[in-house]
């Protein structure tokens, strides 16, 4: 079973009620929601307020992916904002391991994410302690971007590490996911999609989300 992770940063905010109950009904499994801070990444997005209703409204796990420095100080806010699992950057982490047993102690799924121009090497001492690896196809900070080519050597490089280190490390993929790259991602190796402008920028997004799920399942 693959999963497909609408990412909420390309959702009408306006509508959020609306946007969440859309991806409820629809095929998707998570919902993806992408905390920047300005220093890490040159934008800003969700913060406790958007949480709280994602928290009362959403039927699916909550997958947030901590675009932030010192992610290590909010990790029990995220825990008690409903996340269901919590990825963090190794750019950004001088003390991964007791980072990711930090998340995990306070039953959330711990996952790492890594930048474009990061290698799969930077994931050697920790891959077998993530439940998740968050390979970022376009450099982080703004939707709408165009993937990187380089992306699927990068799955098959970490699925190799994966298969080696004996691993039960999911591998998601975030950035420039479309209908015309999710078979050739799933082929390489990924077992998450995330999907922002390419779901919520189409004329029926519940039904985009559908046919990404029935193409890769």
């Amino acid at each position: 079973m693959k999963f497909i992770a609408p990412s909420m940063l390309a959702c009408d905010f306006g509508k959020l009620d609306v946007e969440i109950d859309m991806v409820n009904k629809s095929k998707a499994n998570w919902f993806h929601i992408d905390v920047m801070d300005g220093v890490f990444v040159p934008n800003i997005s969700f913060g406790s307020p958007i949480m709280k209703v994602l928290k009362n409204s959403a039927e699916k796990p909550l997958d947030v992916h901590l675009m932030i420095v010192e992610p290590e100080k909010y990790i029990k806010k995220f825990a008690d904002m409903g996340a269901n699992i919590l990825t963090v950057h190794v750019e950004v982490c001088k003390h991964l391991h007791s980072i990711v047993q930090k998340i995990k102690n306070l039953n959330m799924k711990a996952g790492v994410a890594i930048n474009p121009q990061t290698p799969i090497s930077s994931l050697t001492s920790i891959i077998s302690e993530l439940d998740l690896v968050c390979l970022m196809s376009v450099n982080p900070g703004f939707g709408g971007q165009t993937f990187i080519e380089n992306s699927y050597k990068k799955i098959k490089d970490l699925k190799k590490l994966i298969i080696e280190t004996n691993s039960k490390t999911l591998i998601e993929i975030d950035g420039g996911v479309s209908s015309k790259n999710a078979k050739k991602l799933v082929k390489c190796g990924a077992d998450i999609l995330v999907a922002g402008s390419f779901v919520f920028k189409s004329k029926n997004p519940s039904e985009t989300i559908n046919n990404l799920s029935s193409l890769v399942n």
